[in-house]
């Protein structure tokens, strides 16, 4: 069930795991333990996690673990928080996750999310990403601690903060909005450009943003991470 109760004895669909540092957003260069699950419905035509896709959003050959394995794993890494993410973590049930981080073993828990489904479990720290496929829920972009915009065309800036407006998000909302070039053009002057004079116009809570890790490749030290980014098999 979407956004409902998780299958398979508590047991998650994981796509990787790695200890790397968050590349983007407030939480920039901190080291951060990475949860990332399989499954997305949303498919967005530029994305970087394209393997975890897949039409049942549970992929039967993929490994699957318990809360209190993941939990144990991050532990031992020492992160200064762990990031669950995806695909669209939030198809799944993450209290039993949340839950083993956070009370099992006193990590801090970040979320990334497009906002598409009802988030499940606590957090610490919420990223919302949306996405023009599915729009997200008013109650993701009310539990949003910072948004993060992906410029991808030259509507991209007017027509999500419209749409953030139409589902809460305040015209005076102080919350920080981060505009990131989406990474195929992120040598695109044009999209730099209309990065640029969005911030210098808006101000405020819009600030321009970039994938940092990507510049290190930071990720790709730890040997759990996995480069391929193609959909998962049927």
């Amino acid at each position: 069930m979407l956004g409902g109760v998780m299958t398979d004895a508590r047991r998650y669909p994981i796509h990787e795991t790695f200890y790397s540092w968050q590349g983007e957003g407030c939480h920039l260069g901190r080291a951060a333990f990475f949860i990332r699950l399989y499954g997305c419905p949303l498919k967005c035509p530029w994305c970087d996690s394209a393997g975890t896709w897949h039409p049942q959003h549970r992929p039967k050959n993929v490994p699957r673990r318990t809360p209190e394995a993941l939990a144990e794993e991050a532990a031992q890494d020492r992160p200064e928080f762990v990031v669950i993410t995806g695909g669209e973590p939030c198809i799944h049930d993450l209290a039993p996750l949340t839950s083993a981080l956070r009370d099992g073993r006193g990590l801090r828990t970040h979320l990334e999310t497009s906002g598409a489904f009802p988030i499940s479990g606590v957090f610490d720290w919420v990223t919302l990403s949306p996405k023009r496929a599915m729009l997200p829920h008013p109650s993701c972009v009310a539990a949003a601690s910072e948004f993060k915009i992906v410029v991808d065309s030259p509507d991209a800036v007017e027509f999500w903060v419209g749409e953030l407006e139409k589902l809460g998000r305040a015209r005076d909302d102080a919350r920080p909005v981060w505009l990131h070039p989406e990474w195929s053009r992120h040598a695109d002057t044009a999209i730099l450009g209309l990065i640029t004079e969005a911030v210098k116009t808006r101000r405020g809570p819009f600030r321009a943003g970039w994938q940092m890790h990507k510049l290190y490749r930071a990720d790709s030290l730890d040997a759990r991470a996995r480069p391929d980014s193609s959909p998962v098999p049927l």
